[in-house]
């Protein structure tokens, strides 16, 4: 019944909002464009709790929001990590203890709606924000980002360009809005017209329409050295992502991956993003 009730929902869901637009526009908009933005998931798991709690925490108010935030101390260069799309600070575990092998001063944090942090939603944007926020607070020197992250990464620094960042690494980015809201529509099977409104919610709210959030078009203000790293095997982001970052990124390495999925996270690429650091 569970997943009888899974399959479907997204249909459901998308019924309801065709029908809500033709007799309350604004509202279904306003309702599509919350759904967008809302995580599913991403708290932080009883097995997660202790690898966490060994950190420095601290909580921090970015317009409005509560962020936790997490610390790692060592005696070499800090890095700011952030991570992906209904996920959390944990999922960088692992780089985090080869980080710490190396002497690395460490912060992450959890996305708003995300981990311990507060929130009901994010988008790109927003995110950036707590990111500038971040920089603001810790002073970084390299930036490293996970799917949505990477794009907040590649995004607030197209934006902002701060003088302290001096790399940054991005692990299966996602592009193109135009292509996601292309999946979104099909999902929930959103008729043209809700689409439209959508779109020009998006233009008044955040400032782009769908064809103009584009990473890899945001890539060509990027001057610091950066490494991208996708799996071609990537069934959430498209390599063709990053392949586009890439080529507009004059002072970027770009590797392939074979079988490491959208996660990209195993020894052998935690080993290339080290090298690269340690450059």
């Amino acid at each position: 019944m569970k997943e009888t009730l899974k399959k479907y929902l997204p249909k459901i869901i998308g019924i309801q909002i065709n029908s809500l637009h033709r007799v309350k526009r604004n509202r279904a908009i306003e309702k599509t464009f919350l759904l967008f933005c809302s995580p599913r998931r991403g708290k932080v798991l009883p097995d997660q709790k202790a690898f966490l709690d060994a950190a420095k925490a601290e909580k921090i108010s970015v317009e409005g929001k509560t962020l936790q935030t997490y610390c790692w101390k060592g005696s070499g260069k800090t890095v700011l990590l952030v991570h992906g799309w209904e996920s959390n600070t944990y999922r960088w575990k692992l780089l985090i203890e080869k980080l710490q092998q190396q002497n690395y001063s460490i912060i992450a944090f959890d996305a708003p709606a995300h981990g311990n942090s507060g929130g009901k939603i994010i988008h790109v944007p927003m995110y950036s924000s707590c990111v500038e926020a971040m920089i603001e607070k810790f002073q970084p020197d390299i930036l490293i980002g996970h799917s949505v992250g990477a794009m907040t990464a590649v995004y607030h620094q197209s934006r902002h360009s701060n003088s302290t960042i001096e790399k940054l690494v991005l692990l299966a980015p996602p592009s193109e809005l135009s292509e996601i809201m292309d999946d979104f529509q099909k999902i929930l099977q959103l008729k043209p017209r809700v689409m439209k409104d959508l779109e020009s919610y998006f233009k008044e709210k955040l400032g782009y329409n769908f064809h103009e959030f584009s990473i890899a078009t945001f890539a060509k203000k990027l001057t610091q050295p950066g490494l991208v790293i996708h799996d071609i095997y990537d069934k959430i982001a498209p390599i063709s992502a990053s392949e586009a970052i890439h080529k507009n990124w004059k002072n970027s390495t770009f590797i392939k991956t074979e079988g490491a999925g959208h996660s990209v996270n195993n020894e052998t690429i935690l080993t290339n993003i080290i090298q690269f650091l340690n450059q």
